[in-house]
């Protein structure tokens, strides 16, 4: 296969450079002066509408995430209060939640991690029925409801048809079996290596009796691919594999035997056109995740955008944003179907993006680049065999993706440092956007009402080496901050129309409800849910949920009355605090049940979670290159210079006043230090075996501190 031939035929068309983001002015200049993206054109009817019912996660086949209905205002928000609150697991917080709601005729069908299915009366809350799955847990991020059936899948990899009046099984199908995984001689559980045959993965969609099912498992080796099942029955009718095998398109991508265990599933729901009769699923990034020197080639179809034929399952046309990837960059945010007037020109697109801050916008019948794309040269690395290109369309990036000084996004000290596309290998590297930054796995909506494109993003910045051999990698360097925003795109020109940027990281599960009444909804790491106007973001009212929300909110209505309603439960990444829970909530005008307490909120620095160590116990003494041995209470006898803990103790208390001593031992063979990040309270510079420093420290606080030589060995002291 010609290296791609699609994406320089596709930039002939024209190309865009990368600018400063988006002012004020500029915004209102791309928008005729309006403040809007306007004006839209009707949308394809096809693609369904959210009204009385929210019918699909997504709401319709384009994943709109938008509502028809206008009864909420920004005039009248303030009034909404809780209709009804359901705790669906007895209050429990052992699990985060992952599922948005699907509402068919007043009934919300839900589900939750620990395997039960609910349908809820969506009036009252009070519970249908309830179907238990099996015990074996993973994501379930939504169900599909069609022909009388709701379809799920479970932990056990088992496809589930559910009678949709009683919860009662109606068919059953196991997927996944051992097939091509393979064991290249590392430890599975380490998420590094291969040997995974994956898991089912992602919301259930339906479409024309036919429903749609994806997996997960590419941390792990597995080889993903998407199924399309029978409706009625649960025959498998057709597999798209994510590496293709021998005699498929793009297998010669692959080197060797890599695309048996080459990752690239797709975890996330697709889209689908109804008129065009094509799917389009995101396939995520290739295994092994950050080493690419066993996998030379493109590696389709890992971080791409597949057009695949709703019946048949063969590919229309496909476009890959990162060739060869090393740097995490799935890109599987579920895709939006769009139609908009560009250059007075009706255009049907789809919206693909994406950890890597860009959207890529492609007409849905031949994915040709909307506004341009420009294959450009980019860093290289022999051995991690980098790709020379990499694809940049026209427009400009949603938030900016490389790490700055002056920002969320500062870097932990000592490390090397690089934005997108930045290479590494023996040396752990931050980068941004990382394996949490950019879009991640957020969920967009489109609004025809405003013509804008609103993502939440998360600015979190990853640390990468290739994790073989012992080297290190610490995705998410300890002490690091954390947060976020979100941001309004102009699709007609791919370019930013605002920003509301703060304290939380909003690309995990964060989905985004439109509605026609100009509202715009989004759930918070933190427990709250807030209501914006659609226009400019402003907040208009807030609500705590009692947990996390990392799911799309939706709306309903019954005889005339408008609901909104969400599942709070929260979630792992990347804050691995976030508040658990199980809170279904509906709200309407008038509503009396009153907010959730407060939990507490997640720390906006990557934590040290290990035990504290009082400064009595440990002598007052921090030793460097060391692992502290709890059973013991005294730091290892080996110096260790790759792990993250390697500071004994690694989490010490001492009072105010207190003096410590950072001591690197005299049977260690290297230097080491202790340098305070980002106050700069203290800096032992580098100490050789033997020698140590005292610092006294005089203020109540939180410390960080890493050692320059070794940066990702990160300690942190608490003085009360």
């Amino acid at each position: 296969m010609e290296r791609r031939s699609f994406l320089l035929s596709a930039a002939a068309g024209g190309a865009g450079t990368v600018s400063a983001l988006t002012s004020p002015a500029h915004a209102a200049e791309a928008s005729g002066g309006s403040g809007l993206a306007l004006p839209v054109p009707p949308q394809s009817a096809a693609l369904g509408v959210s009204a009385a019912d929210w019918p699909k996660v997504g709401g319709n086949y384009g994943n709109q995430n938008h509502s028809t209905l206008r009864s909420l205002t920004p005039r009248n928000v303030r009034k909404l209060g809780g209709a009804w609150h359901l705790n669906l697991e007895g209050g429990s917080t052992s699990s985060y939640q992952q599922c948005t709601i699907v509402v068919q005729d007043g009934v919300l069908y839900v589900e939750t991690t620990q395997q039960n299915v609910f349908a809820v009366d969506g009036r009252t809350g009070e519970v249908i029925w309830k179907t238990n799955l099996g015990t074996e847990t993973t994501n379930m991020r939504g169900v599909a409801v069609a022909e009388g059936k709701v379809f799920t899948i479970s932990g056990a990899n088992i496809v589930y048809a559910l009678d949709r009046r009683t919860g009662a099984v109606v068919w059953r199908k196991p997927l996944i079996v051992e097939d091509n995984g393979g064991d290249d001689g590392c430890d599975n559980d380490s998420g590094q290596c291969g040997g995974n045959s994956g898991g089912l993965a992602g919301a259930v969609v339906h479409f024309d009796g036919m429903i749609y099912v994806g997996t997960e498992g590419s941390t792990a080796g597995a080889r993903g691919r998407g199924y399309a099942l029978d409706a009625k029955t649960g025959a498998v009718v057709w597999t798209f594999w994510g590496p293709p095998g021998p005699g498929e398109f793009g297998h010669d991508t692959w080197d060797g035997d890599s695309w048996k265990t080459g990752g690239a599933v797709p975890w996330i729901h697709p889209a689908v056109d109804p008129e065009l009769g094509l799917v389009y699923w995101t396939f995520g990034n290739p295994y092994p995740r950050t080493d690419g020197s066993s996998r030379a080639g493109d590696n389709l179809f890992a971080n791409s955008i597949v057009a695949i034929d709703a019946k048949t399952g063969k590919r229309r046309w496909h476009f890959q944003s990162v060739h060869h990837d090393i740097w995490d960059a799935d890109n599987v945010m579920a895709p939006v179907l769009a139609d908009l007037l560009i250059d007075g020109r009706k255009r049907k697109v789809v919206v693909y993006g994406s950890k890597t801050c860009w959207f890529y916008i492609l007409d849905r019948r031949t994915g040709e680049a909307v506004h341009g794309m420009e294959e450009r040269e980019v860093p290289q690395h022999t051995a991690q065999k980098t790709a020379p290109t990499q694809p940049f369309p026209g427009g400009e990036p949603f938030t900016d993706p490389f790490p700055r000084l002056d920002s969320t996004t500062r870097p932990v000290p000592f490390y090397p440092v690089g934005g997108l596309y930045s290479v590494f290998w023996d040396r752990a590297t931050i980068l941004f956007p990382g394996a949490g930054g950019g879009g991640d796995w957020a969920f967009p909506s489109f609004s025809p009402k405003t013509g804008y494109v609103y993502i939440g993003y998360g600015l979190v910045n990853s640390s990468y080496s290739n994790t073989r051999g012992g080297r290190v990698n610490t995705a998410r360097p300890l002490g690091e901050l954390f947060g976020g925003g979100l941001v309004a795109m102009d699709p007609r020109t791919n370019t930013v129309a605002w920003r509301k940027e703060g304290d939380w990281s909003l690309a995990h599960g964060n989905g985004i409800l439109t509605t026609a009444g100009r509202l715009l909804f989004q759930g918070r790491p933190d427990g709250v849910l807030e209501a914006m106007d659609d226009t400019d973001g402003t907040t208009l009212w807030t609500w705590q949920c009692g947990a996390g929300v990392n799911t799309i909110p939706v709306s309903y209505e019954i005889d005339g009355e408008q609901y909104v309603a969400v599942l709070a439960g929260g979630n792992g990444l990347p804050f691995p605090d976030i508040p658990r829970g199980d809170h279904l909530w509906a709200f309407k005008l008038g509503g009396t049940v009153a907010q959730a307490p407060a939990p507490t909120p997640p720390s906006r620095r990557n934590q040290i979670r290990t035990a504290a160590v009082t400064g009595a116990a440990a002598n007052n003494t921090v030793t460097l290159g060391r692992i502290w041995n709890a059973a013991a209470g005294a730091p290892g006898a080996v110096e260790n210079t790759v792990a993250q803990n390697a500071m004994s103790p690694q989490h010490l208390t001492v009072p105010v006043g207190t003096t410590v001593t950072f001591s690197n031992p005299a049977d260690n063979q290297l230097a080491h230090g202790a340098a305070a990040f980002f106050d700069a309270e203290f800096d032992t510079g580098l100490l050789m075996p033997g020698q140590s420093y005292t610092y006294t420290f005089g203020t109540p606080g939180e410390y960080f501190y890493n050692d320059p030589a070794f940066p990702q060995s990160t300690g942190k002291i608490v003085v009360r």
